[in-house]
C-alpha cells in the first residue's frame, strides 16, 4: 500500500481500512473525486476503452461503489429496491437483497434510487428514494437493521424523493434527512442504527454531506435546502451556518461542498450561482460570490491545484452546458467550451475523466491554460445520470439499462 492511502485513511476518518484504489462511497474515499491510484493508461486503444464485463441494471441514479474486490450496485427493480452485490473482476452477482418500496417521482422521471451507497466497516448503507435506509451486512448482505425517515422522523420527500449519499465519519452514520423538530440532519449508530444526535430544522436538499478537517477542527458540511451547515460530526454542535440556495423554490441543491485548505467552495443552479468562503472561529468570510462563474445544477465539481472543473448551467433548460475551468482564489473563468455533454467527473491525476449523461467517456487534460481533448468512446446508452466510480483501474458507470465496468488501466 502507497503511503497516500494512508493519507486518505485518515482523511476519510472511517474504521474500515481500504487502499487506495477502492471507491467506497459517494465521489470516492475522500468525497473529492479524486483518484488516488496510478494504474492507468496513457492512451486509449483507437475504440476505446475496453468493457471488462456489463451487467443489467434497473431504475435509478444512485450512483455504484466499490471496494474489497466487490461493487455495490443500488437499482428499482420492479417494486423492490435491490442492493446487490458483485465480483469486481467478473460481475458476477456474489449476493442481492431487495427491499419493498412504492416510491412514484412525482414527475415522471425516475423511481429509481437516487442515494449513492457507503461500503464502511463491514457494512454498506444504502438510502432509497423514498426515505428508508438500510444497513446491510458486505459480506453476505444479510439485512441489520433499516429506518423510515418519512414514519421516523416526519420528513418530506420533496420534489425528487431521498438523495443524501450517506456519510460515515468514526461510528456516525450522517445523512441530510429533512425531518422535522430538530431532525434535520441525523448521525446513526453504524452498528445499531441508533440515533446519537439531530440537529438543526432545515429542509433536506438534495446534495450529500462531507467531512474535512478546516482550521484544526473537523466539520460536517451539509448542503441544505436554504443553507449551508457545518457540524461537529462527533456531537452535532453547529460551527457555522451560511443562508444560500436556489432563488427559485421549485429546484434542487446538488453538488458537494469542495474543500481547499480553509475556504470552502459552493455552487447551485436555478439562480444561486457560486461562493468561496474562508472558515474562521465561529464562522466565515465570504471572499467572492456570483452568478457568472459556475453555477453546478448537479454535479460535483473537481479541484487540481488552484482550478476547479465542473459545468456550467442547467441541463434541463437551455443554453446547453458548458465544461468551465475556474480559477477558485478569484471566480475567473479560465476557459469554458461545450464540446463535452455534461456528466458525473472524475480528477485522475493530471485528466478529468468525465462519464457523460450521453453515454460518452471523454478524457480532458485538467489545465488551466485551455481545454484539450484527449480521447472519447461511447460506453453507455443516452439515459445516464448516476456518479461514476473508479476503483483498481476500472470505471464504473452506469445508465437507466446497464452497469459497465470499462477497463482503465495499463497493458
Amino acid at each position: 500500500m502507497h503511503l497516500t492511502a494512508w493519507t486518505c485513511l485518515c482523511l476519510l476518518g472511517s474504521a474500515l481500512v481500504l487502499p487506495a484504489a477502492d471507491w467506497p462511497q459517494f465521489l470516492g474515499p475522500t468525497r473529492n473525486a479524486s483518484y488516488a491510484g496510478n494504474d492507468l493508461a496513457d492512451t486509449w486503444p483507437k475504440d476505446g476503452p475496453p468493457i471488462a464485463w456489463q451487467k443489467k441494471a434497473g431504475a435509478g441514479w444512485a450512483g455504484p461503489v466499490a471496494a474489497g474486490g466487490k461493487v455495490i450496485l443500488f437499482h428499482r427493480v420492479m417494486n423492490e429496491e435491490v442492493v446487490e452485490c458483485l465480483d469486481a473482476k467478473t460481475g458476477r452477482e456474489l449476493w442481492k437483497q431487495p427491499f419493498a418500496t412504492a416510491y412514484t417521482d412525482n414527475f415522471g422521471f425516475d423511481n429509481g434510487p437516487r442515494a449513492t451507497p457507503c461500503i464502511a466497516d463491514g457494512r454498506v448503507f444504502a438510502f432509497g428514494a423514498n426515505g428508508n435506509l438500510h444497513a446491510l451486512d458486505f459480506a453476505t448482505g444479510k439485512p441489520l437493521w433499516s429506518v423510515a425517515a418519512q414514519a421516523d422522523f416526519g420528513a418530506d420527500k420533496g420534489f425528487f424523493g431521498f438523495a443524501c449519499s450517506p456519510l460515515v465519519e468514526g461510528r456516525a452514520l450522517l445523512v441530510n434527512v429533512g425531518g422535522k423538530n430538530g431532525a434535520g440532519i441525523v448521525a446513526f449508530d453504524t452498528a445499531t442504527g441508533k440515533v446519537l444526535w439531530q440537529a438543526h430544522d432545515e429542509e433536506a436538499s438534495y446534495s450529500s454531506p462531507m467531512a474535512a478537517t478546516i482550521a484544526g477542527q473537523r466539520h460536517a458540511l451539509f448542503f441544505a435546502r436554504h443553507q449551508l451547515v457545518s457540524l461537529d460530526p462527533a456531537n452535532g454542535k453547529v460551527r457555522f451556518t451560511f443562508p444560500w440556495g436556489p432563488k427559485m423554490q421549485a429546484s434542487v441543491s446538488a453538488a458537494v461542498p469542495v474543500v481547499s485548505g480553509d475556504t470552502v467552495f459552493i455552487s447551485a443552479g436555478y439562480g444561486a450561482g457560486a461562493a468561496l468562503l474562508r472558515v474562521k472561529a465561529g464562522g466565515v468570510d465570504k471572499l467572492w460570490s456570483g452568478e457568472e462563474q459556475l453555477t453546478a445544477q448537479y454535479v460535483t465539481p473537481v479541484l487540481r491545484d488552484g482550478f476547479l472543473y465542473g459545468f456550467e448551467g442547467r441541463v434541463d433548460t437551455g443554453p446547453r452546458p458548458e465544461l468551465r475551468c475556474v480559477e477558485l482564489a478569484t471566480g475567473k473563468v479560465r476557459w469554458s467550451t461545450e464540446r463535452v455533454v455534461h456528466g458525473g467527473i472524475i480528477l485522475t491525476g493530471g485528466e478529468l475523466i468525465i462519464a457523460s449523461d450521453s453515454g460518452e467517456l471523454v478524457r480532458v487534460a485538467a489545465d488551466p491554460k485551455a481545454f484539450v481533448e484527449k480521447a472519447r468512446a461511447q460506453i453507455l446508452g443516452r439515459e445516464g445520470r448516476a456518479q461514476p466510480a473508479l476503483a483498481n483501474g476500472l470505471l464504473l458507470a452506469r445508465d437507466k439499462g446497464k452497469l459497465v465496468a470499462v477497463d482503465l488501466r495499463r497493458r
